[in-house]
């Protein structure tokens, strides 16, 4: 909420890390969109390192260097997904390290993912390592389970499925549903399986659907 409503130079960059599943790409979305809300007009940006890694290797095939930059260096907000995958790039870690500056510079916003911390990515470039960590590191965790429990709730409610108490607490505590992706999948397939079975959700049959997904 702080970097969206009042971004750059406080905490610039933002990165947060953790595991699959957990919210990450989610954040980066509310993040931008809550920016637009309040600066209508502004140039803000979501992409993947894997976006940026094709868009650089077309550009350079193509002669498109100056479009590339201006692209990526002049906006207010820049939104990454999964930086760790540029990891490695000799290349691709060069142009990322001139464009974070080029922004940070501008005391434009940063915002950016990883399945890790930075300082653990193996193979990212020293000065990219050093940038990273000169903002704020956030992780985030795996749900507890009054949290998963909550999540099933809001998923079963959003779904219109009608599931007995103790098949939610079995779905909360799978081991699978530390992944908040999988948590949901769960309702979702679930619910899906009892309406083509017509059969009333309890918990053997949600075991029996769910043990072997």
């Amino acid at each position: 909420m702080a970097v969206a409503d009042r971004p750059a130079p406080r905490w610039n960059p933002l990165v947060i890390y953790g595991g699959v599943g957990l919210g990450k790409t989610h954040l980066l979305h509310a993040i931008g969109n809550r920016f637009l809300e309040r600066n209508p007009g502004s140039g803000v940006m979501y992409f993947s390192s894997e976006t940026f890694i094709n868009d650089l290797i077309n550009s350079i095939r193509y002669d498109r260097m100056g479009s590339f930059r201006s692209r990526y260096r002049q906006l207010d907000l820049l939104l990454v997904d999964d930086i760790q995958f540029i990891a490695g790039k000799e290349k691709t870690q060069e142009e990322f390290f001139h464009t974070f500056n080029s922004v940070h510079e501008l005391h434009k916003q940063l915002v950016l993912t990883s399945s890790k911390m930075p300082r653990k990515i193996p193979d990212l470039d020293e000065c990219l390592r050093s940038r990273f960590h000169g903002g704020l590191t956030v992780s985030i965790n795996a749900p507890e389970n009054d949290l998963r429990l909550a999540i099933v709730h809001q998923k079963a409610e959003y779904c219109g499925a009608r599931f007995p108490e103790n098949v939610k607490r079995y779905i909360a505590a799978r081991p699978k549903a530390q992944c908040i992706r999988s948590l949901e999948g769960d309702v979702i397939r679930l619910n899906a399986y009892s309406c083509l079975d017509e059969k009333k959700i309890d918990l053997a049959y949600a075991r029996e659907i769910l043990e072997r997904m």
